[in-house]
């Protein structure tokens, strides 16, 4: 059953956690992203509403690793714009494209920092091109958080297909899926990882419900720590040893 709240298995009992990038970790750019992407390309400001729709539809072979970038490109342009490999243009597309994808929520990270000091596996799924790929796992976020990555343009398929969870799960070390939590932002994609047998939540946006489901460093509290305390009297308060120290007992010269 797909769920924002968790049921089993408890946040304990995660073997491995599959994300999702956009729209999980990444966040959606905004309208005047999307409006310089398609100027670049050679559309007007007021044909930004078309130029996504185009973008879209392109999209899936380029995600798929089978349409190069500049096959990709070449089929937007607009108003006599052409970007033959290795222009200028191409280039800046590329990065235009590329850039409003990075930006990430701190509030997630902070959850996936605190899930991942338990020791618990993080693994990235995501469909994207080659690329933001190569983008993704160059950011400090990704090299310290996650044991693996999986891209759509490096194993030729897209979620929801079947092929993109084994993988994930491949790279996660093949934990149970029923010990295995995956999260995701589009309900086809949750609905997939279902079928598989793998924990779902459809992420909406809402941080605390995915904290819901993820595990929390064991604390210390008052009351532990001041028992430790009292089992544990003062230096001074120790029997002083009647015969003189052996030389193998000298402080600060232990290598």
């Amino acid at each position: 059953m797909t769920s924002s709240q968790p049921t089993t298995p408890r946040s304990a009992d995660l073997e491995a956690v599959i994300l999702d990038y956009n729209g999980v970790i990444g966040r959606q750019p905004g309208p005047a992203q999307w409006t310089r992407l398609a100027e670049l390309a050679g559309w007007h400001s007021h044909e930004t509403h078309a130029f996504q729709q185009a973008f879209w539809q392109r999209r899936k072979t380029y995600d798929q690793g089978i349409t190069e970038t500049q096959a990709f490109w070449s089929g937007l342009l607009r108003n006599g714009r052409t970007a033959p490999a290795g222009s200028t243009l191409l280039a800046a597309l590329g990065r235009a494209d590329t850039d409003m994808w990075t930006a990430t929520d701190p509030a997630v990270l902070d959850l996936l920092h605190t899930a991942h000091a338990t020791g618990l596996r993080l693994v990235l799924l995501s469909n994207a091109p080659k690329p933001l790929a190569n983008t993704l796992d160059d950011a400090e976020w990704c090299t310290t958080l996650f044991s693996r990555t999986v891209y759509s343009a490096r194993i030729g398929v897209n979620k929801p297909h079947k092929r993109a969870y084994k993988a994930a799960l491949e790279a996660a070390g093949m934990p149970h899926p029923s010990k295995t939590l995956f999260v995701d932002d589009r309900l086809d994609n949750v609905e997939a990882a279902e079928q598989l047998g793998l924990q779902a939540l459809h992420y909406t946006g809402d941080p605390a419900a995915l904290a819901r489901w993820l595990p929390r460093p064991p604390t210390v509290t008052h009351s532990a720590a001041a028992l430790t305390t009292s089992a544990c009297p003062p230096r001074d308060a120790l029997p002083r040893a009647r015969h003189p120290p052996h030389p193998d007992d000298r402080i600060g010269d232990r290598p």
